[in-house]
């Protein structure tokens, strides 16, 4: 640490013969001095005072701030991994590449489709950094390099334009489920069915894809956006689940038979895609008010005054049925969720009945397995004090604490461990002040 210290400077004195000049015209006067503290700073005095303290060259100085720059600079690459990292995902048996994430294995899953080949990179060597096994190894630790491999694959995948476009074909992750009834209550209309075109438009062929618009977007708007996605031209495809065709020339017809299999499975899912997607406009373009208002205002254009009175006694009608069908349902929802609720409650107060009396008769069936820890016929007296216990422990548990201690003596033969188990539990209820000793007479020696 530096150390200031004060030194005092006198100002220096005139010379004996120093004389005025005739035009010297004084405007002021020297004021009287001050004491000032000075200390050294600045990055070459703190350089100074560290190679000093530490007793090093330039040289060594140099080389020790380059080492701890460089470990800086790898911990900012590890606090930069913005996600938390799965222990069931580290533990991934790399065989098994084909059903893994690919993004959360690089930390991506905020970005999927997104991502740019640089941010991948990035991703990569952040990963590489904390998993290489090299490092481990340096570290002392022994674990497999099963996630490093798991890395390295996706990696592989994600900067392969063909595989990567293979791989965000099946990435259910990234797909955005159509918003239910009950979020629609809640949410904005255009805002969620929005997303879910958001996130389909990542497979068109075509560019740009018409947004989704609000409650201000033209009729045209509308129509062009319809039209667009009822005639959808997707890329997406299925081969990232075909199976392997084995690599065998002298096996040309299996070979033939899996190609043939997996064709037809891609255009089995293809279709199945198209359904899907066909379903979602339906069931969106049906309660998309801008549609109904269109129609409304086509057919006002015609005969305004019939359509407005027509149009308010079609909506009394379909309110009211509206009305009477909700009513319906919803007596009959009440009626079979009670109807549930009472068969459930019925069920499991049977099945917990059951289960009590099973695991019952499995304790009383270990100590009579164990022959009641007697060597011998035993008597009906020793009979009858190991019994007791028996039922005195069972009467210090809940059905859950009869099940554990069941659980711990189903299987057990020799009597010494099934004594073994007793007194452990035993011992327990006394620690938790719930069994006295002295109420024991055969069980606890």
């Amino acid at each position: 640490m530096a150390v200031a210290s004060v030194t005092s400077i006198p100002l220096p004195a005139l010379p004996a013969d120093w004389a005025a000049g005739k035009d010297f015209k004084p405007v002021g006067h020297i004021s009287a001095s001050t004491l000032r503290t000075i200390e050294p700073v600045g990055p070459h005095f703190l350089a100074h005072a560290r190679r000093a303290r530490h007793k090093r060259t330039f040289s060594e100085d140099d080389r020790i701030q380059a080492q701890e720059k460089a470990k800086k600079v790898e911990d900012e690459e590890y606090s930069e991994i913005s996600e938390d990292e799965d222990p069931l995902m580290l533990q991934r048996d790399a065989k098994d590449w084909k059903s893994q994430d690919h993004y959360a294995v690089l930390g991506l899953t905020k970005f999927r489709y997104k991502a740019t080949e640089d941010q991948i990179k990035r991703a990569h060597r952040k990963k590489v950094l904390r998993h290489h096994p090299d490092k481990k190894a340096a570290a002392g630790r022994t674990d497999d390099d099963n996630f490093f491999k798991c890395i390295q694959k996706a990696t592989e995948i994600l900067l392969d334009p063909v595989k990567r476009r293979q791989y965000d074909s099946v990435d259910e992750a990234a797909d955005v489920d159509a918003p239910s009834k009950k979020q629609l209550a809640k949410g904005n209309f255009y805002k969620l069915w929005g997303n879910v075109f958001k996130s389909e438009a990542r497979f068109s062929k075509t560019h740009p894809v018409p947004t989704f618009g609000d409650e201000k977007s033209t009729k045209d708007e509308v129509e062009n956006f319809y039209n667009f996605w009822y005639n959808f031209d997707s890329w997406r495809s299925f081969e990232y689940l075909d199976e392997d065709v084995p690599d065998d020339n002298e096996n040309r017809d299996q070979k033939r038979h899996m190609e043939r299999k997996n064709a037809n499975a891609r255009k089995k899912k293809k279709a199945e895609d198209n359904a899907r997607l066909r379903k979602l406009l339906d069931d969106c373009s049906a309660a998309d008010e801008r549609i109904k208002r269109f129609r409304k205002e086509a057919n006002a254009a015609k005969n305004k005054k019939r359509l407005e009175k027509e149009e308010a006694e079609r909506r009394a009608k379909e309110e009211a049925r509206l009305k009477k069908e909700e009513e319906e349902r919803a007596a009959k929802a009440a009626e079979e969720t009670a109807k549930a609720d009472r068969e459930a409650a019925k069920k499991a107060k049977e099945a917990a009945k059951n289960a009590a009396k099973k695991n019952k008769r499995v304790l009383k069936g270990s100590v009579k397995d164990a022959n009641y820890f007697v060597s011998g016929e035993p008597s009906a007296s020793t009979i009858d004090s190991v019994l007791a216990d028996v039922e005195l422990v069972q009467s210090k548990l809940d059905n859950e604490g009869i099940a554990a201690l069941a659980g711990k003596l189903n299987g057990l033969k020799l009597a010494d461990e099934i004594k073994t188990v007793w007194q452990d539990e035993i011992g327990r209820l006394q620690g938790d002040g719930k069994l006295v000793a002295a109420d024991i007479k055969a069980l606890g020696s």
